[in-house]
C-alpha cells in the first residue's frame, strides 16, 4: 500500500511544489482547502480533495483532519500556511493515537517562532545574528502618550505578535499616524509589537535541518519583487558564508525540524537583521528547489528517518514566478472532491 500525505491549503503559495514533487515521488496525495475545489487547480492533482472548515476553529478542524485521516489512511500531514500550524499543534495527541506523523518542528520551536516578541528576545542574548528591537504597543502608549508620541524615532512598523503573511502590519512615519494607529489597536494593543522600520531588501532562506544529525542545507534568495502579503515573485538567489553561518546557527538554538524559511532584511551595508520564522514551507520555496536543492523532498526525510541529500553548488541567477489560468469544469461530484 502507497503512502499517503495529507496536504493543506493546496492553494496557497507553495502548494504546487509541494503537490507535484511528492506526487513525483509516488505518493499517494490528498489535499485539502477552505475554498471548493472548482476554485483551487491543485485540486484536481491531488488523489482526493476535501473543503476544509477555517482551521481558526481548532476543535472542528481538528475533527476534519480525524475524519480525512480516517477516510484515507493518512501517514504524514504537511500543513503549509501558519494558522495550520496553529491547529495542527493542538491535534499532537489525535495525531499519534491515529499513527499520522505530523511533518512540523516541536510543540516549544513552533510556539517560539509564532510569537515575533519572544523569538526577538530568546535571540537577541544569544549574538548569533543582527535582530530587530521591539517593544509592546501598550508599555508605549503607557509611557509616551504623556510626554507625546512627537518624541519617538520614525518610522516605525506596528505588527501582532502572532501575524502571518504581513496581515494587520502597519508602517508609521510620524506622530499623527501614530496616535491614529494607537486608537485604531487600543483593543488589541497588547497583541502588538513595535520595531523600528529597518530600510532595505528583504532576504528569505529556505532552511532544512534533520533533528537527529542536527545537519542543515540552506538556500537564500533575495526577494526583488513581492505581492502585498510578502511571497517573492522576481528573485535573485545568491550564495553567502557569512548568512549561511547565523541560519545554521539560528536554526540549531531553535532546534527546527524539517523545512522552514527565515526573513531577513538586508542594509546597503551588508548586514542582516533577522525578522522571523516562518515555520513551514515558505510561499517561494519553488525558487529553492529550481536553484538546485529540493527542500519539498528533504523535508519529508526528515520525518522517515533518512539522510539528508548532499546539497550542490548553489550559483546566484535570477527566478520569477508567473501565473497561468486553468478551466476547471462544472461542480465535482462523483464523491473525489468532497466537503465535510
Amino acid at each position: 500500500m502507497s503512502t499517503t500525505i495529507l496536504v493543506t491549503a493546496v492553494g496557497s503559495f507553495s502548494a504546487a511544489a509541494v503537490v507535484g514533487r511528492y506526487k513525483e515521488e509516488g505518493f499517494r496525495v490528498i489535499g485539502c482547502d477552505i475554498y471548493p475545489a472548482e476554485w483551487i487547480a491543485a485540486s484536481a492533482e491531488v488523489d482526493r480533495f476535501y473543503q476544509a472548515p477555517l482551521a481558526v476553529d481548532h476543535q472542528r478542524f481538528g475533527a476534519f483532519l480525524e475524519k480525512v485521516c480516517r477516510e484515507n489512511a493518512v501517514d504524514y500531514l504537511i500543513p503549509l500556511t501558519d494558522v495550520e500550524v496553529d491547529a495542527v499543534q493542538e491535534w499532537r495527541g489525535q495525531a499519534a493515537a491515529l499513527g499520522v506523523v505530523l511533518c512540523i518542528s516541536d510543540k516549544r520551536t513552533i510556539q517560539l517562532c509564532r510569537n515575533k516578541w519572544e523569538l526577538e528576545r530568546f535571540l537577541t542574548p544569544m549574538g548569533i545574528c543582527k535582530t530587530i528591537p521591539g517593544r509592546i504597543l501598550q508599555e508605549v502608549i503607557k509611557k509616551e502618550a504623556d510626554m507625546g508620541y512627537e518624541l519617538l524615532e520614525y518610522p516605525l512598523v506596528l505588527k501582532p505578535f502572532r501575524g502571518r503573511s504581513s496581515q494587520g502590519m502597519m508602517r508609521i512615519k510620524h506622530a499623527g499616524q501614530m496616535r491614529c494607529a494607537v486608537e485604531w489597536h487600543q483593543k488589541a494593543a497588547g497583541d502588538y509589537l513595535v520595531q523600528p522600520e529597518i530600510p532595505g531588501t528583504v532576504v528569505t532562506v529556505d532552511v532544512v535541518r534533520q533533528q537527529e544529525s542536527g545537519r542543515i542545507v540552506t538556500v537564500a534568495r533575495r526577494e526583488l519583487l513581492r505581492t502585498p502579503n510578502g511571497a517573492g515573485t522576481s528573485v535573485q538567489i545568491f550564495d553567502d558564508e557569512r548568512l549561511k553561518r547565523q541560519c545554521e546557527a539560528i536554526a540549531t538554538a531553535l532546534d527546527i525540524r524539517g523545512c522552514v524559511n527565515f526573513e531577513f532584511v538586508e542594509k546597503e551595508s551588508g548586514e542582516w537583521y533577522f525578522l522571523e520564522c516562518n515555520p513551514r514551507f515558505s510561499g517561494g520555496v519553488a525558487f529553492s528547489c529550481m536553484a538546485g536543492y529540493d527542500m519539498v523532498k528533504n523535508h519529508l526525510r526528515c520525518f522517515t528517518g533518512k539522510e539528508l541529500e548532499p546539497v550542490k553548488e548553489i550559483h546566484s541567477q535570477y527566478l520569477v514566478k508567473r501565473y497561468q489560468e486553468y478551466r476547471m469544469g462544472g461542480c465535482q461530484t462523483d464523491g473525489e472532491r468532497t466537503g465535510l
